[in-house]
């Protein structure tokens, strides 16, 4: 197998000889059993809401936003869950806030269920793809779910930053200024200063597929990352950075470099120094997985694919088409390799 080879599809490979038929790698599960949605096994309070919710019983989560607190990362973990059920439909939703009309976790979940509904009606293609009905769609509803987080952070108590950090997807989405997109990111860390699906989201806005660059983007998650504890994950944000601006599934003279070499060492040392596993921490361990391998560094990669495998819903495997396959091929080469 040649260093090009590692970046074909696993049917390309086998096509050329250069991949024989192999069992996963001892202990590691094979494509069919990778989870591809979500990187660490679900919160089960937080399943059981989402589960109450879709049979219409709205009860389970307000009781939990509750029991949650201040506790932000769940608090928004919360949010994006009931979200997602409330864009496949809202009537749960509506009688909970007919009951509550001031519920600031209702009024939470009403603006994150309009942003996913309003990416949902635009898919998942690029302009030249997205057909004016889908356009119109997207046009319609995202102002709306501006609105709402408007309205969810006058709710809100003084010290939350939730409402913000669910604000940040609309905001490439509706062309928020880097002005404007600068001082909604304030709001957040100012109230938790390493927010992590807040540093996720705003990163994509700065990238250059939205409303920045290269360079704005680097500079974001450099900063991002410096400031950050050790052991807190954001290192992956220069990584995510580095992914967003080249291309997928191709070799490049760049794996190599001096400068992705820092940002793997940076973000082995973040990993290290973590305490315990959370959703910053896998997501930074599967992009050190995936850039370790790139480096033919194997055996660093293989305690990275330890770590991490039965959870996949990460960049950079969830860009493949096929998700379990493509994370699959490249872990047990990594394990024949090491």
């Amino acid at each position: 197998m040649t260093f090009f080879d590692l970046f074909r599809s696993p049917r390309a490979l086998r096509n050329k000889g250069a991949l024989p038929p192999a069992p996963p790698a001892p202990g590691m599960l094979p494509p069919e059993r990778q989870m591809t949605e979500g990187v660490l096994p679900p919160d089960p309070a937080k399943t059981a809401a989402a589960d109450a919710a879709r049979a219409g019983d709205w009860s389970r989560a307000a009781d939990l936003f509750t029991a949650i607190g201040e506790d932000w990362e769940r608090r928004a973990s919360l949010v994006y869950a009931l979200g997602r059920v409330a864009a496949e439909d809202d009537g749960w939703l509506r009688q909970w806030q007919q009951a509550r009309p001031d519920d600031p976790g209702a009024a939470l979940v009403e603006a994150d269920g309009l942003i996913r509904l309003a990416w949902k009606l635009r898919g998942g293609q690029s302009a030249a793809g997205t057909t004016p009905e889908q356009f119109g769609g997207f046009r319609r509803v995202l102002p709306q779910a501006e609105a709402a987080c408007r309205r969810a952070a006058e709710l809100a108590a003084p010290n939350d930053p939730t409402p913000y950090a669910v604000e940040l997807p609309a905001a490439y989405g509706l062309g928020y200024s880097h002005e404007r997109m600068r001082a909604l990111f304030t709001e957040v860390v100012i109230r938790d200063p390493h927010h992590q699906s807040a540093h996720d989201s705003a990163l994509q806005y700065w990238c250059g597929k939205w409303r920045g660059s290269k360079e704005l983007a680097d500079s974001f998650a450099r900063q991002a990352a410096a400031y950050a504890p050790a052991g807190a994950g954001l290192s992956r944000l220069p990584l995510t950075s580095w992914f967003e601006h080249r291309p997928f599934l191709k070799a490049s003279p760049d794996d190599r470099s001096p400068e992705l070499t820092a940002l793997i060492d940076a973000g082995l040392a973040d990993a290290a120094a973590a305490t315990h596993e959370t959703v910053g921490v896998r997501m930074l361990r599967h992009l050190l997985a995936y850039y370790l391998y790139r480096q033919q560094r194997y055996a660093e990669a293989v305690e990275q694919f330890r770590h991490v495998d039965g959870w996949i819903g990460a960049t950079p495997w969830r860009y493949a088409a096929r998700t379990g396959a493509y994370y699959c091929l490249l872990r047990d080469n990594a394990f024949r390799s090491a």
